[in-house]
Parts: structure tokens; sequence; C-alpha cells
């Protein structure tokens, strides 16, 4: 990635020498189809014009590209030769005059891994899709820009492809104009000129795509009558499982939740969702045209969990419309400004709105999962982080920006009042609108609403790490009643900050003997400082398990004293209130993740209890989590009995889960994760076959192939099996399972190919890269994969120099040997230490994957037996 960097510094600079006035952008897309040229890249037509001024005549500045060629560049009627100017991805303009025209005409590449305007061919119909994905910086690869987030402008788009397709922009459609010519038959779209916005939201979607239709309309305060064009869209091959409906109805809900709280009409007049192939995050907040990835299209029967999963995504890019796209961030070290508060709102929203009032369980044992695991990394930042450049930028979408950052603003809220908070938001779009902020620009409109001290909030939980953990600590007397409780605040000693924490602290015992176990008490109390007593608790009668974060009010790690801890053990199924619930599962999860509990004694407590679990998000979480305990968590000498005793509790569960529900599918997938014995592969192959059956599971599609891959890496199934399915489901989503189905195969010759095919070529999409990955990685078969631990070590440096940061980044984590044991850990250090000048965040991926396995590690010996 040579040469691609923008610093913050040279962003800066140029933010203070330049105003964009205005973008006209000029695409030709009909080069998208048919026969792909015999050598170089597949390449489009990008004609730019931006119109900006310049604060001191005669200074020098640059434009960002990145294009195979450049036909021509012109600056205020001049033309420059190209060869001195641009260098592959930057444009240099010196003399620049107050006022200044830029014109660039290039040949710019189609992508296949993701970034920018990517091609995708169905192998279904032959059809050919495009859609953009720039974030953070890919957009100069499709038209030329000043491409950082504070020099916002309008645009003015216009697209020519092939008649039949539907095209769309970020604004609604004003004209089309058939184009002249004796080929296939074309035309030309232009599009409404955006409000200001930056380069990195604006977007193309192009192809014969299924498009429906709809409107919402509401009427406003002042009597007018907001109408919003709604549209979606997906490949036609996908059509007929498009449940369009549901994108619609979620939508106006969500529309409707915005609009009434945050007093400010949606901005940007149209609205479409286009679920597009090949995607490589969830999705994309531009404005007027939000992208997600097609797989949030199901093709089988899929769990509630998933379907709320898919709503909470739509919600939070709906919330970007004015937490990102109407105020922006000054630069990527505020990310979070767009990010935290779009997954908070998404999740808000989702539960006041929406049918799914269950979406504070799935935050709590999910997203701050993600937000746990990646505080505790050694590349752990504030939530409010040092960017440096555009590649510590790309790393750090993670769960501080997203999940931490939203745990924080839940606690804001409770701190500073639900009211203040939104009015706090209404302030901030009304002052900021089409602009740009920072950090005190929400902590003023915040203590304007709240009273409250922000600064000391803000410093206290936006510009530190770690998290810190709360653990209770109760005494009894003779007859069992509490005589005091208190809780107990630990930092670790790399981030040793000791917060503010206002929690409820919940005592739960049986309704009886035997019975249900209910809240029966409660308190909630501000923490601060290492103890802080809890005096209304004094008195109670001893719990079966006292609960700190009851009810999920801040974040933190929840630990249990001993008789709490036997209490679970004894008594997880039987707690009644599902958030308790899933709170319990998190703080044993998070025990074992810290080597605390070992990895055989949560598995014990997911085989007693998981098949009582009834919210089925909750449910799918656990066995996740299990499988990484059974995998990486558990002494390598009782790794096969572990996954023999899961994989045992999968069957028995699945045949006892209600028919056709969502907990018998959630119970199968279990079972083809843990699946590995004759026997598993025997249930599995008769299920395939139809010859087994179990009552109420459809064996659909898509459970075919989560079926197949275990028997592919068993070797219970081989190529031929693999290529029959692949028969049964010749589509773009059964090609990658396919792939990944043919390189999870046991054997050295198949491993070998994979590992060039990914390693060593970039022939394959990014979707195919990451099905081979996923693939030549599964986990089971060390013997197969301990040849490429050098191999891996090897490649990294080219990998980063010469692949794209997306594909970069997906080799370094999945090819990581994370089966290693100790001499993985070893080799990975000396990598370290003999590339300190490697690019930091090179460095970062290495380094996180690196404290994986040293936790894994640690795990693994807290797990041995005793001797």
């Amino acid at each position: 990635m040579p040469g691609e960097n923008l610093t913050r510094d040279e962003a800066r600079e140029r933010a203070g020498l330049l105003t964009v006035h205005g973008y006209e952008v000029a695409l030709d897309l009909r080069s998208a189809v048919g026969p792909a040229p015999e050598s170089g890249p597949r390449t489009f037509r990008s004609t730019t014009t931006i119109r900006f001024s310049c604060a001191r005549e005669g200074a020098a500045s640059f434009a960002d590209l990145l294009a195979p060629h450049v036909h021509s560049v012109t600056l205020n009627g001049r033309p420059l030769n190209v060869d001195q100017v641009f260098d592959g991805s930057r444009i240099a303009l010196a003399g620049l005059a107050r006022e200044n025209e830029l014109v660039v005409d290039a040949a710019c590449a189609y992508s296949r891994t993701g970034e920018g305007m990517h091609h995708f061919v169905d192998p279904e119909d032959g059809e050919t899709y495009l859609y953009t994905q720039y974030e953070p910086a890919d957009a100069r690869r499709v038209f030329a820009n000043f491409e950082q987030p504070d020099l916002k402008a309008p645009f003015d788009f216009r697209v020519t492809a092939p008649a039949d397709w539907v095209v769309l922009g970020n604004g609604a459609e004003t004209g089309r104009t058939d184009v002249a010519g004796s080929g296939p038959a074309a035309a030309t779209w232009t599009f409404a000129t955006t409000r200001p916005i930056s380069t990195y939201i604006t977007a193309v979607v192009a192809g014969p795509y299924h498009y429906v239709t709809d409107h919402y309309r509401r009427e406003l305060p002042d009597g007018s009558v907001l109408d919003i064009p709604l549209g979606a869209l997906c490949r036609k091959g996908l059509a007929r499982h498009f449940d369009h409906e549901e994108i619609f109805t979620l939508t106006k809900q969500g529309l409707d939740f915005f609009h009434e709280h945050f007093d400010y009409p949606y901005p940007f007049g149209t609205y479409d969702q286009a679920f597009v192939p090949e995607y490589n995050i969830g999705a994309m907040e531009n404005p007027g045209l939000v992208t997600f990835r097609e797989e949030y299209v199901f093709r089988g029967r899929t769990t509630r969990a998933a379907h709320q999963g898919r709503a909470n995504t739509l919600l939070h890019e709906m919330a970007h419309m004015w937490f990102g796209d109407l105020v922006t961030m000054e630069w990527w070290d505020d990310l979070w400004l767009k990010e935290s508060f779009a997954d908070f709102m998404g999740a808000f929203s989702l539960v006041e709105a929406t049918r799914f009032d269950e979406g504070w369980i799935a935050f709590a044992n999910r997203r701050k999962a993600w937000a746990y695991r990646a505080d505790q990394l050694p590349s752990t930042h504030p939530v409010t982080a040092d960017i440096r450049d555009l590649q510590d930028a790309k790393l750090n979408f993670d769960g501080i920006t997203y999940a931490k950052g939203a745990s924080v603003l839940k606690q804001l809220v409770a701190y500073a009042g639900r009211e203040a908070f939104l009015e706090g938001a209404r302030r901030y779009f009304r002052r900021h609108a089409y602009g740009n902020t920072r950090l005190t620009g929400l902590l003023d409109v915040l203590s304007e609403t709240s009273g409250r001290d922000m600064p000391a909030w803000s410093r206290a939980w936006l510009e530190t790490t770690g998290v810190n953990v709360l653990t209770p600590r109760v005494t009894y007397d003779a007859e069992g009643r509490i005589t005091g409780l208190s809780v107990l605040q630990e930092a670790s000693p790399e981030h040793p900050t000791l917060r503010p924490h206002r929690v409820a602290v919940g005592l739960y015992g049986p309704t009886g003997p035997g019975g249900p176990i209910e809240r029966y008490a409660r308190a909630e109390v501000d923490v601060s400082g290492p103890s802080t007593p809890v005096p209304e608790l004094t008195g109670q009668p001893a719990p079966a398990f006292v609960l700190v974060n009851d009810d999920d009010l801040t974040y933190c790690k929840t630990r249990f004293d001993e008789r709490s801890l036997d209490g679970l053990r004894s008594g997880l199924g039987a707690i009644t209130d599902p958030l308790a619930r899933a709170l319990c599962w998190s703080a044993l999860w998070n025990l074992t993740r810290d080597a605390l509990l070992p990895a055989h004694e949560f598995l014990s407590l997911v085989r007693e209890f998981a098949g009582q679990e009834s919210q089925v998000g909750v449910l799918q979480m656990v066995h996740a989590w299990a499988r990484t305990a059974q995998l990486r968590y558990t002494a390598p000498e009782g790794r096969e009995a572990a996954r023999a005793a899961l994989a045992d509790t999968a069957v028995g569960e699945l045949r006892r889960a209600t028919p056709g529900s969502d907990h018998q599918v959630a119970w199968a997938r279990f079972l083809a994760a843990c699946a590995g014995s004759d026997a598993d592969a025997q249930l599995l192959t008769g299920l395939l076959a139809g010859t087994a059956r179990i009552d109420g599971l459809d064996v659909d599609q898509e459970l075919r192939w989560a079926f197949l891959e275990p028997l592919a890496a068993s070797g219970h199934a081989g190529a031929a099996e693999i290529d029959a399915e692949l028969a049964r489901d010749d589509t773009a989503s059964g090609r990658r399972h396919q792939v990944r189905c043919l390189a999870a195969r046991p054997s050295a010759e198949v491993k070998a190919a994979a590992w060039r095919d990914v390693a060593e070529s970039d022939r394959l999409s990014n979707a195919l890269t990451e099905a081979t990955i996923a693939g030549f990685a599964r986990p089971g078969r060390s013997d197969l994969l301990d040849p490429y631990v050098p191999r891996y070590f090897a490649m990294l440096r080219d990998v980063w120099r010469e692949r794209t940061i997306e594909t970069a980044m997906a080799l370094i984590h999945g090819l990581f040997p994370a089966h290693g044991d100790r001499s993985v850990l070893a080799a990975t250090d000396a990598w370290l230490a003999e590339h300190a000048d490697a690019a930091p965040a090179l460095r970062r991926l290495v380094l996180e994957e690196r404290d994986d396995l040293a936790r894994a590690l640690r795990a693994q010996a807290a797990d041995a037996p005793r001797g």
C-alpha cells in the first residue's frame, strides 16, 4: 500500500488551505459487462471536476486518486503533465489561484476486494453487479477528490451504464437520456445535487438489481408533509428470498423514532437500501443509499436473533443519517462521534420502536463481549483515539469505537438523563448541520442540557483505556443475613484508572425449595474508588448469588464471590429474568477468558444449562463461547473429550427442542460446529440424505452446507460430494460454501493449494478469499497447519506492502496459527522483535493475534489437571 497513507497532519494542513465548493463526477460503467481485457485490470472512465478555493494564492496542495491510468489533468484551464504530477495515488497541484477548477479524466479500476467500485459477476445467471464502498478513504479509487472527512461539498453525479440496469446514487434521479451508438443500449443517469457531504459516504449502485419501492410520509410540526421515497434492492438471484416488507416496516418505524426524538427531518431526500454481494462489512451509511451485505437476505431458516441483528444494523445505519452524515467528525480521531452513537441509537430504537423489545439483552450479551475483548488487547485505546493516519483509522473500526462507546453512552443517558441527552442531540444537529465537529462540540451541548460536568465525565470514560472489574464482598451473620455488602473495583496495572460507575446490585434467590430464582432485593449505588458500601442491602437474607451491575447500567466486567459462584453452578438455568441470566453467562465467560474459571467448568455449565436458555440470541452466543472454550481454552489432553461431550449435548437438545423452533435450528448448527466422530458423521450424513429425521427440522440449503462442512473436514465427504451439493445450489452463496468446504478437507495437498490461492495469489475475490481462509484454517488438524507457521511470518511484510488493506487484514488475521503452542508464541515474539520498523498498523494486527494466543495458553494452563 505504498504512497496511499494520508496522515492527520497532512489533512489538517490541506483543510486549512482549501475550501471545496462542489464536485461534478461522470462515470462510464459500460465496460463492466463483456469480456475482461487480455492484460491489466478492467477499468472504467471517471471524469471529475472539482471547484475549490485556496486561502493562499500560489500555494501548493494535492488531490487524491488511485487509478492505473490518468488521461489528463487540467488546472484552471491549463493542461498539466500527467507523468510529472501524478504518482499513482496523488495529483500534485502547484501555483493555486484563489478560485480553482480541477478536471481529472482517468481510467479507474474495478475492484474485486470490496474497496472502491466492486465488480461482481453472478455465477447463477452471468449478470454483472456493481456497488461502491469507500470508508475510510476509497472514493479515490473511483474519482479524483480531496479524501478527508472535513472537506465536505455538494456532489453532482452522472452515470452511464447499460440501459436496462438499475442505477442509484445519493440523490434522487433527475434525468435519464439514451446514449447514441451502435453497441448495446445504454443510458446516462443524472442525480440531484447532494447536500454538503464527505467523500467517503458518496455512493453508486448499478446493475440489474431486483428493486422494490415504497414511501414514508410524516407531517412535520410546521404543517408540511415529509415524503421520503423508499427503495430496497438485491440481486435478481435472491429476489425469491427478499423479505422487503419487513425491511420497509423497520425503516418506517426507525424514521418515526428518529423524527420524534431528534426533531430534525431526514435531510437527504430518498432512502434506498441495497443488499450487495461480496461486501466486506455489515453495512455502510451512505446518505440516501445505504449498502448492506447480502447475507442479510436470508436464504434459509434463521432465528429471531438473526432478524433482530439485521434490524439493529438497519437502525444503526439510519442513525448515521444524523450522527455522521449530517454532522461529521473532523478527523478519524473522533470516529466515535458517529459509530458509538449509531451503535447506541440502533439498540435504543430497536427496543422502543420495533418488535424486538429484547434488544438490550443482545447488547449486553453480544456487543459488550466484543468491547470487553477489544479493551483487553494491547491495542486498546481511548474511545476518542489518537489516529495518526488512514491505516490507523482502518483498524479503529473496532469494539472500542463501536460497542464500548455505545456502552458508555448508555451509562451517560442514566447519568445525564434521557431528555437531557436527547435535547443535547437536537441542539448538536441544529448547531452543526452539514459541518464537522470534534469532541468538544458534543460535550458543550450536553453540558448545557444536563448541567453535568461533561469534561470530567469525558476524561473518565472517553479519554482513558481499559475495563474495570466489579466484585461483591459480602459478610453474613450466624442466621445467614447480610451484615455488610461492598462493591470492590479493580483495574489492570496497565490501565489503572478507577472510574465512577452508577450500578444496580441485585440479590437473587429461589422462590421456594428448588423453585425459580428471582431478584428479591435491589439497590442502586454510585461506585467510586476501590470499595463502595451498599448499606441498603444490609439485613437481607442470604442470596443464591449477588449480581453487581444488575440491569447492565455500566460498562464493566462483573465477577462473583465464591458463594455466588456456587449458587450459579447449581441454579443458573433457574434464573427467570432473561437479562440477569445473560449477564451471568457473560460474567462466567469473562472469568473463563481470564483463566479464573477452568474451561472444563464453563463447558460443564453449558452442557447442564444451555438447554434451558429461553433467549435464542443468548443461546447462540453461549454456543460460540463454548466452541472457543473447547478449541482454545481447554487443555490439549482434554480437548477431544470436551468436543465429544458438546456434540452429545447438541444431539440431545436438538431432539428435545420444540419442532420447527428457533432453538432447534440453533442446536442443529451447534451440532455441525462440534461434529467430529464417526457417529456424528453418520447422523449428519443421514440428515443430508433424508434417511435420518428429526421431527420439525427442515434441512434447507443453508443447513445442508453447514452439515457438509464438518463432513468434509473430517474426511467423511470429499470433492465429489461437495461438487454434487454445488450442483444443487450453483449460486454465488453456493460457490462460497463450496470453496470453504473444499479447503477444509484434511489433506496436505488441499492445504497447499488453498495457501497458494490466498497467500501467493490475488486471483480470488474478497468473498472467495475469505471462504478459502476459513476452510484452510478450520481447527482440528494442527498437523496439517503446522508447516505453515514459518511461511506465515515470512509473508507478513509482503502482504502488507502488496495487497489492499482489506485483503491484508483478512490474511493476517485468518492465517495466523491460532492453534499453536508456546513455540508459535515465541515465533510471534521473534517477528515483532525483528520488525520493530514495520508499519504500526501491521504490528498492531500481529500483537492482537499474539495476545489472543497468550490468553489461550494461560487458560489451557488453568484447565490442566492438577497432579
